[in-house]
């Protein structure tokens, strides 16, 4: 998959070496040599555009080698899976994009990652990053050439690494949801998250766009070891590619279900970390006061869809479908046959039931969270979930006393009952969970704990 004379001069002049070009034709908007879909890799089309016109040299046979490899690693009719993964990238790559509501003006945008995303992310990467697995793929997976080239990633939910555990993929997801939001203009819920993936030499990604409910998403560059950038290809809403360089600590903002996105020049290094965040909108729009795409204003459209009974503005209209998703389109069609009950927002984090960032910290007795949390909104240590429990009840259950005083000294109730005043007070849960004689038990009655329950 090496590149030719003219694609590394081209991929050069990309990152802003060498003489740009002096037909605006040939510039996208940020000012980059550029090119359409089937010129550095399948795209629309099981091939790519000839030598002879292709601004980047001979494609063609780069992604041959490439499809050669994948049959050639799994061998006979297994073989033929990858085949058979390449239509259906190609098929998506053309019947998603159309089918989609979009939320910003290009559909990508590159920033440094906010300083709290940032250094959740790479404390956890110092202290677990010698301890990868290499990632496991379905027979005739073509999106990375993981024949050639091991895919390694460290799991931000895996428990017995070093403070990994679904409290930090909770807090990553908290830390970058505002920014998204704040781009998108849309209320946006989690729903994937798993880990730091690193890729090796001569590693390549092929073009695609996410699958569904993959929407509002984040790659943030990790940690990397290159001799040369390795740059992310997006072909944006101008139809134009954007060849996009990232060190770590910069963040790549992108509409990942119809953008297409990849990286199909192979790495040169030793590895690329990255982070992928993804998020669903879910139909209720933060641009009051503007006119949507049909033409309705978006105020008044929550205002019928909340007398309807629907969660958002833009439900209302769309029966049954994502809010993302545009009626009358083929992908419309087929959601409606894949989903015979309708649309329902997809939430990762457990949230929907009510538990916040401050009950899981509780739980685990990570009192430095709390922290955090109290100095942003202490009223946030004290939110029920939907049976009436908060993080002191939580707390009490596990044992935490430190987590207990931290909270009763932001305010907290140490006498509050679950199920809204009907249930058990924290010191009834303690002495269940831990009995008469326990510390956590002692402590708490020494600063006015009474032992309330529905059975006392």
């Amino acid at each position: 998959l090496a590149a030719s004379a003219a694609a590394l001069a081209l991929l050069l002049s990309v990152l802003g070496v060498g003489t740009a070009a002096s037909d605006d034709d040939l510039l996208n908007s940020l000012g980059q040599r550029t090119y359409g879909v089937d010129v550095s890799f399948p795209i629309h089309h099981l091939a790519v555009e000839a030598a002879s016109s292709n601004p980047l040299g001979d494609r063609q046979s780069a992604y041959d080698s490439y499809i050669a490899g994948c049959r050639a690693h799994y061998g006979g009719k297994k073989g033929d899976a990858c085949d058979f993964t390449e239509k259906e990238r190609v098929a998506m790559s053309v019947r998603q994009p159309r089918a989609m509501q979009n939320y910003t003006e290009l559909g990508f945008k590159k920033i440094r990652a906010p300083e709290r995303v940032f250094k959740l992310i790479s404390e956890f990467w110092e202290k677990n990053k010698d301890n990868t697995k290499a990632e496991k793929w379905y027979t005739g997976n073509t999106y990375v050439n993981h024949w050639d080239n091991q895919v390694d990633f460290v799991s931000v939910e895996d428990g017995t690494l070093r403070g990994g555990g679904a409290l930090l993929k909770a807090r990553i997801w908290e830390a970058a949801k505002s920014t998204l939001e704040e781009w998108t203009n849309e209320e946006l819920s989690p729903c994937s998250l798993y880990g730091i993936r690193i890729y090796h030499e001569g590693a390549v990604l092929a073009t695609h766009v996410d699958r569904m409910p993959l929407v509002s998403s984040a790659i943030i560059n990790v940690a990397q070891d290159l001799d040369e950038p390795w740059p992310l290809e997006v072909y944006a809403h101008d139809g134009r590619a954007y060849n996009v360089s990232m060190s770590p600590g910069d963040m790549v903002l992108y509409e990942s279900h119809s953008v297409l996105h990849g990286r199909p020049f192979p790495l040169k290094g030793r590895f690329y970390a990255n982070i992928f965040i993804h998020f669903e909108p879910i139909g209720h729009s933060l641009r009051h006061g503007v006119v949507t795409p049909d033409g309705g204003d978006v105020a008044e459209q929550y205002r019928r869809a909340a007398e309807m009974g629907h969660g958002g503005h833009e439900n209302a209209a769309h029966d049954g479908l994502p809010p993302y998703v545009i009626d009358g389109t083929e992908e419309a069609n087929r959601y409606r046959q894949g989903h015979p009950s309708g649309w329902h927002k997809t939430d990762a984090t457990g949230s929907d039931t009510g538990t916040t960032i401050a009950h899981k910290a509780a739980i685990v007795g990570d009192v430095d969270t709390l922290k955090e949390i109290a100095e942003g909104n202490k009223d946030e240590l004290h939110k029920k979930d939907q049976n009436g429990w908060q993080p002191m009840h939580e707390a009490a259950r596990a044992g935490h006393k430190d987590v207990i005083a931290l909270l009763v000294e932001h305010g907290g109730n140490i006498n509050e009952r679950t199920s809204h005043g009907r249930g058990f007070s924290p010191l009834r849960l303690a002495v269940k969970a831990h009995g008469e004689d326990s510390a956590v038990v002692e402590f708490m009655k020494k600063i006015g704990a009474l032992e309330l329950g529905p059975d006392l």
